[in-house]
């Protein structure tokens, strides 16, 4: 699990400068990815939701 968790901040932290294009220099392309790599978080993180469930049920 933690290895996953360590995905997700890498991932969050490697949206930074497409945020900084987006939002501050009008880059639509930017945005484009940004919003893939918002889907790839929501991904994960419903994988590690569901990793803690598990364990969750087995104690």
């Amino acid at each position: 699990m933690a290895s996953k968790y360590e995905a997700l901040k890498e991932l969050v932290a490697s949206i930074e400068v497409d945020i900084d294009k987006f939002y501050n220099k009008g880059n639509k392309a930017a945005g484009t990815r940004i919003r893939k790599s918002m889907q790839d978080i929501k991904k994960l993180s419903q994988d590690i939701r569901m990793e803690i469930q598990q364990v969750k049920n087995k104690v």
